[in-house]
């Protein structure tokens, strides 16, 4: 529970409020260049909290220096503002009341929903900051990690300068000709709709979301026969160039395109009864407000299934879909790191990283415990370390070796990113000398951040393995990545072979991810290759255009590896020398 700074200290505020516009005066924020534009000021603002009706978000950009904004006592927490349009964005000036950030972003967006970081310190000074930075984006937010006193965040002001009209993110999706989507959101209609434990809510409108992760199906207790359709009411007539249909394993074999004027009087558009599933793009030809997708034949014997039905044209009543996030800049900018160079015994920065603790999953063996097993070594490295340790009062599955013992037998770390530092696309990379015995799992991997965002499961949120490494196969470390329709054992990626034992040194493990694709490298090398159109063409859906955030852990037992048998060796520990991303 966070506490309310004292009511003195409030009136002391309000009492000296009038004479700290005119003290202020004398450390005001230097101008931006002259070809720079002050864009924040009066423009629409929101946070993450206020303290109280005294302190809102609006204060930070009013132009007055007596009045601010103050959050609540606790972290994370962030103010933003709507510039009005996308904005090349070259100074952000902050001017602090003493409850100051000491670990923070900027962060620009085109969206307010997907951030790229373009500046971030662990070392903020508080008083009056004026950051030279690089970014576009139609909104601009500070991110506040750490807090340096006990309570919130406070500004005086929160300046952004620059100009408008930077470069503009991906645009509304189109084919050649400049067509349009015209079914983003529109109202669906179909035989029959799925909801039950293997899809809930399979609902048409999944189709139209433009969300890969989600899909419509044909009911498993009424609608797995033929026919079977699903239908997308564009709002009014439109002149249909393009449908595009990304199936799950349950596709249709034969099936037609059609439209219709009314809902009721169908033309058929596209014939076939060689479908292949997957992804298909169907360049087709012709006029209605409606279009279906009507199913003859399935492939399989369940029904009908699509994660997306998009269709292309013009005309419509199109609805403009949020802009995809853009790829990173060329060359790349170092964005985030951590080089873990704290003193010996130091914890991983609070800062930075989350602990998560508890069991873990899989059939894993050890107990996470609150960062008690990961510290500095002294040397630059963040040492993880798996222990044959106890842990009272814990359930992990039954231990061979401590005959059959339920109790947690091992204790190691994990920990995360997660309300610190998410992005999307960009170069990450770790230095890391792995564990190294039978039984040990030691990953560097990312989950999307709609997990904890939105409570969404696994695989649906997607997960990008950098580096697994099995302690079974001391000579092989793993890149894969996992979506709902490749996942698990069915994870798409590729094993790496060296000729000695990946514990004995340490290695770079990167992956660079854009909107195309992914490139997976060990030491330069390359793993796994990502073609995104291959991917969506033989695999399933790409679900990989949204915020992620770092893991890393060290752990025992497992369905892969297997449990530590009588060879197993203890302690054992994870070296990771820096963790960088750049955008």
């Amino acid at each position: 529970m966070h506490s309310s700074r004292s009511p003195g200290r409030h009136r002391l505020v309000l009492l000296v409020a009038a004479a700290a516009a005119l003290v202020l005066s004398l450390f005001a924020i230097p101008a931006a260049t002259a070809a720079d534009t002050l864009l924040s000021q009066g423009r629409p603002v929101t946070a993450s909290s206020a303290e109280n009706a005294v302190f809102p978000a609006s204060a930070a950009v009013d132009g007055n220096p007596g009045t601010r904004w103050s959050s609540a006592f606790s972290d994370p927490q962030w103010i933003q503002v709507d510039l009005g349009a996308v904005a090349s964005v070259t100074q952000v000036a902050l001017n602090w009341e003493t409850a100051y950030g000491k670990a923070f972003q900027i962060q620009v967006s085109p969206d307010a929903a997907n951030w790229t970081s373009i500046y971030s310190t662990t070392t903020g000074t508080g008083g009056t900051q004026t950051l030279n930075v690089s970014g576009s984006g139609r909104y601009v937010r500070m991110y506040g990690t750490q807090r340096s006193t006990q309570y919130g965040y406070s500004l005086w002001e929160f300046q952004v300068y620059g100009t408008l009209g930077g470069p503009s993110p991906t645009p509304t999706p189109t084919v050649p000709g400049g067509d349009k989507l015209l079914s983003y959101g529109r109202p669906g209609t179909a035989s029959s709709s799925q909801s039950d434990q293997n899809c809930q809510n399979c609902i048409p409108a999944r189709a139209f979301d433009r969300d890969p992760a989600s899909r419509w199906a044909t009911s498993s207790t009424t609608g797995w026969v033929d026919p079977g359709w699903i239908s997308v009411d564009l709002g009014a007539t439109a002149q249909i160039k393009q449908v595009v249909l990304q199936w799950d394993p349950a596709y249709a074999k034969s099936f037609q395109i059609q439209v219709s004027p009314d809902a009721a009087n169908w033309t058929s558009i596209y014939s076939t009864t060689t479908g292949t599933g997957f992804k298909q793009t169907l360049n087709v030809s012709g006029t209605g407000r409606y279009v279906r997708m009507y199913g003859t034949q399935r492939a399989t014997p369940y029904g009908y299934s699509l994660w997306e039905f998009q269709v292309y044209g013009t005309g419509g009543a199109p609805i403009t879909p949020p802009p995809l996030p853009p790829d990173p800049a060329d060359p790349p900018r170092l964005v985030w790191s951590d080089e873990f160079n704290g003193a010996a015994g130091t914890r991983p920065d609070a800062a930075k990283w989350k602990p998560e603790t508890g069991p873990g999953v899989n059939n894993e063996l050890q107990y996470y415990t609150n960062n008690d097993n990961a510290t500095m070594d002294g040397g630059g490295n963040l040492v993880m370390e798996a222990r044959r340790q106890v842990t009272p009062g814990s359930a992990c599955p039954p231990d061979p070796l401590s005959g059959g013992s339920t109790t947690c037998q091992y204790t190691s770390s994990r920990i995360n990113t997660y309300g610190k530092f998410s992005f999307t696309y960009g170069r990450v990379e770790a230095r890391i000398k792995v564990s190294g015995t039978k039984g040990l799992w030691p990953a560097f991997w990312m989950l999307g951040a709609d997990f904890f965002d939105q409570g969404r499961p696994w695989p649906y949120v997607g997960e990008i393995d950098i580096m697994e490494h099995i302690g079974k196969e001391p000579n092989k470390v793993y890149s894969t990545i996992h979506a709902p329709a490749y996942f698990g054992a069915g994870g798409f990626g590729s094993p790496y072979t060296i000729a000695g034992d990946f514990a004995d040194a340490f290695h770079v493990f990167a992956v660079d991810w854009n909107s195309k694709g992914m490139r997976f490298t060990v030491d330069g090398n390359l793993i796994h290759q990502v073609d995104r159109a291959q991917l969506e063409a033989t695999r399933g859906p790409w679900v990989f255009d949204h915020p992620f955030f770092v893991i890393l852990n060290n752990a025992v037992g497992g369905d892969w590896p297997g449990p530590p048998d009588a060879t197993s060796v203890f302690p054992q520990k994870m070296l990771v020398d820096y963790v960088r991303v750049y955008q």
